[in-house]
């Protein structure tokens, strides 16, 4: 099958919708990738064709100047949750339509996959008749019941209070996402497929919902027919590199944040500062945002632009992480205790689900060297951590290494196409 990818440098989000093109190809597939040039080295590593967005938005390099969202400006949740909808959800969705046009007419494709916000790349397969996918590359993000809202950080609800503290946030999130439903519509009225009555009724259009993680982490829910979990991709980045470990026979920590820049450079010196105070061996990882540089190391603490988790969780005892999808996922599945210090977007959410395993401590990003320090030492001390996360972590590789996501991009078919409906040729 030929297979059109629609992906943007969501950060943390990039190694695992590539390591979906990876597979596809792996498996003999023709996949073409369409977007920022900044991926274009990680495509090219996958063994896929690439080409740029054009109108879309895009990336051209790394610099902070360059990312399209710039998060860190946003000073509340709803403040980046229009942030988000203005430049890539919706704002732009006529823009992303257009180039996935384009690139269609150039070359058909039996099917598009996209990144789940990019609802204009969606768009512009739907207005082709091409069957589309969405990618869910972390938890399931769209508002459903037994889910509290997305990017709240809230613990499931718990009796009739909680449930209808779950329904009326719900319906507040709702609201405040299809105050930006405007210009969707707009991108499909002007392609002829009727309006939407909300934003992610994007997704209810497509053939497929995949969700890039596994249910055994994931909260319960009542979902649409089309979600499908198919497990987590747990692929390093093409631009982690091999690093040394300080030697010694004391415990490994592991820690990194955000690869994109969520203003973290404090919070690793805290955690360097930490993890000096106790008898334990160290690699501290800053992402590409931050040079390493700006962060010192000790003699038994490391500080090193990038590692390959593959090779570090495997012999970590714990691992410190900002709790995004990615690394958390990772150091469970290698069956790693885990301290989280999440600073935003997904990361809260992704702190509750690993809390209800017993696999994981949480602090606030505000938390000093000696709390961090003593998260630490409660996570070595205490077995019960490290039983709770093998037992998730076996849950997690067998979801891993299913053959659910191929299965089901495999199976689609032109029978899958669109369900909305055109109101002109």
């Amino acid at each position: 099958m030929r297979y059109l990818v629609a992906l943007w440098d969501g950060g943390g989000t990039v190694p695992v919708e590539v390591g979906v093109v990876r597979r596809l190809v792996a498996r003999g597939h023709r996949v073409t990738v369409l977007g920022d040039p900044t991926l274009a080295p990680d495509v090219a590593a996958a063994g896929a064709e690439f080409r740029s967005w054009t109108r879309a938005p895009h990336r051209m390099s790394q610099a902070l100047e360059d990312d399209v969202i710039k998060d860190w400006e946003c000073r509340t949740p709803v403040a980046l949750l229009n942030r988000l909808c203005e430049r890539i959800i919706t704002g732009p969705a006529a823009a992303y339509a257009a180039d996935v046009r384009a690139a269609l007419a150039d070359q058909p494709a039996d099917a598009l996959i996209a990144s789940g916000p990019v609802l204009g790349a969606l768009v512009g397969a739907e207005s082709m008749g091409v069957p589309t996918v969405a990618l869910c590359a972390n938890a399931y993000s769209r508002p459903a019941p037994g889910i509290p809202p997305f990017g709240s950080g809230l613990a499931p609800a718990r009796g009739p209070l909680g449930r209808a503290r779950d329904r009326a946030v719900n319906a507040l999130a709702g609201a405040l996402w299809n105050r930006n439903l405007p210009p969707l519509n707009a991108a499909r009225t002007e392609l002829g497929l009727d309006p939407l009555r909300e934003i992610w009724e994007q997704w209810d259009r497509a053939a497929r919902v995949l969700v890039l993680t596994s249910p055994a982490f994931d909260l319960p829910a009542t979902l649409p027919d089309n979600v499908r979990y198919v497990g987590p991709v747990l692929d390093d980045p093409a631009w982690s590199e091999p690093v040394e470990v300080p030697r010694g026979d004391e415990p490994l920590v592991i820690a990194g944040l955000s690869s994109t820049y969520m203003r973290q450079a404090d919070v690793l010196r805290r955690i360097v500062a930490a993890l000096d105070t106790l008898a334990v061996r160290g690699v501290v990882t800053t992402g590409p945002a931050i040079d390493p540089a700006e962060i010192r190391g000790t003699a038994k603490i490391a500080v090193v632009r990038s590692a390959p988790h593959a090779q570090l969780f495997p012999a970590a005892d714990v691992v410190v992480t900002h709790a995004g999808h990615g690394t958390l996922i990772k150091g469970l599945a290698a069956g790693v205790p885990t301290l989280c210090l999440p600073m935003g977007r997904d990361q809260g959410d992704n702190v509750v689900r690993a809390a209800r395993h017993g696999a994981v401590i949480g602090l606030k990003p505000t938390a000093g060297p000696q709390q961090i320090a003593t998260a630490v030492r409660r996570l070595l001390d205490d077995p019960s951590y490290r039983r709770n996360a093998e037992a998730l972590g076996a849950r997690l590789r067998a979801d891993a290494s299913s053959t659910a996501l191929l299965d089901e991009l495999e199976r689609l078919r032109r029978d899958d196409a669109p369900r909305g409906r055109l109101t002109s040729a």
